[in-house]
């Protein structure tokens, strides 16, 4: 990680996204990090991935709640409209050519595009 002075709850915050494949938001993440890190405030979750999120670190992901991803090579999702759930889409590749393509048509500097499909995941499928 680079940027910023060294901190401790920020490199503890990052880890932990890190390790995360669920997409967390910040209150995911200070939820799990809470109960051994009594001193940690949901503030501070927010803020040092705000920060993160600015250096080019992690990911923000806009959606109803903003979550996080730790893993930023451009990459599809999807988006569980039951549950909420949000997963990267494993088997399907970034297409390349559409960012050319958008640069060719518009002509702005198009650096990368985000693709998330919607739907219902296998887990609420299976339960209805």
């Amino acid at each position: 990680m680079t940027g910023k002075r060294y901190s401790k709850q920020r490199e503890l915050i990052y880890q932990c996204l890190l390790a995360s494949r669920e997409h967390p938001t910040a209150e995911m993440l200070y939820q799990q990090l809470k109960p051994e890190n009594p001193s940690l405030s949901l503030g501070t979750v927010y803020r040092n991935l705000n920060l993160l999120a600015e250096q080019g670190i992690i990911i923000r992901m806009p959606f109803p709640i903003e979550r996080y991803d730790a893993y930023t090579e451009p990459h599809p999702h999807f988006r569980c409209r039951v549950c909420g759930s949000v997963y990267d889409l494993e088997g399907v590749d970034y297409d390349r050519d559409l960012d050319e393509k958008a640069v060719v048509l518009s002509g702005h500097q198009v650096e990368r595009h985000d693709l998330v499909f919607t739907g219902v995941c296998t887990h609420c499928a299976q339960r209805h």
